[in-house]
């Protein structure tokens, strides 16, 4: 087992891709904290995913700095110590044009897919900083790398590509202490918001075709990746920003 005997938080835990990733790790053996605003979120992921004995729920806005600190203070009073962090929470906006979007949009995309990041990762890095010891895996997207022609996302790609630089200057910046951090940029994956859009045969066609391993990615997917740049297999890996994403950013189209 990769994560035997090790305490995980993940963030985001209610979502698709949240549950699939701790459905990952406690499978694994680890004791995972699932962390999202509503409890009765969290109580559904948990009992969808299963193994509850593994698993514990805590409310969370991790908009709000002292919220994300008394979560971690209570995981640390409850399990003394934090192994892996997973920044998996995040938002994204109905595609509209930049000049079109309200200011409210865009101050809650920074707020969720940035400050929600630092919050959590300061949380946490004062108590893996106190044992030198800790692995913490960011989830971003292949949009921080690439605008996508007709779907018009600037704001939620820009706070995915400023935490692509932030996982790199975390592993970077805290090396010494023996804490890595690393990210996962999923591409398109059978989650969320684009779940209806693949429910159109037709529409789910057109995308598998534009993919060079010709098939849309699931939550699983992204688990796997981060599991592996959570466990002790990828001790010598840090500061890297790992591409899920069917070999779209390798191709042209």
């Amino acid at each position: 087992m990769r994560l035997k005997d090790k305490v995980a938080i993940v963030t985001g835990a209610s979502s698709d891709i949240g549950k699939g990733i701790v459905k990952r790790f406690t499978e694994e053996g680890a004791k995972v904290i699932l962390i999202a605003r509503s409890l009765e979120g969290l109580e559904k992921a948990r009992k969808d995913i299963g193994n509850e004995e593994h698993t514990a729920s805590v409310t969370c806005d991790l908009t709000d700095e002292s919220q994300a600190l008394q979560a971690v203070n209570q995981i640390m009073d409850t399990y003394g110590k934090i192994d892996i962090l997973v920044n998996n929470a995040g938002a994204i906006n109905d595609p509209v044009h930049f000049h079109e979007m309200k200011n409210s949009e865009i101050k809650k995309l920074i707020d969720v897919n940035l400050l929600g990041v630092f919050h959590m990762t300061k949380a946490v890095l004062s108590k893996m900083s106190d044992v030198k010891s800790g692995a913490i895996v960011n989830v971003g997207s292949i949009s921080s790398e690439r605008a996508i022609p007709r779907v018009h996302l600037a704001v939620y790609s820009a706070t995915k590509a400023a935490i692509s630089m932030f996982t790199k200057s975390i592993s970077v910046e805290y090396a010494r202490r023996n804490i890595r951090c690393n990210s996962v940029n999923p591409g398109i994956i059978n989650s969320g918001m684009i779940k209806p859009y693949l429910d159109d045969p037709q529409a789910r066609k057109v995308l598998e075709e534009r993919l060079p391993l010709a098939r849309i990615g699931e939550p699983e997917d992204v688990a796997n990746a981060v599991l592996y740049l959570a466990s002790d297999e990828a001790n010598w890996v840090t500061g890297t920003i790992l591409n899920v994403d069917g070999g779209k950013t390798a191709s042209e189209g």
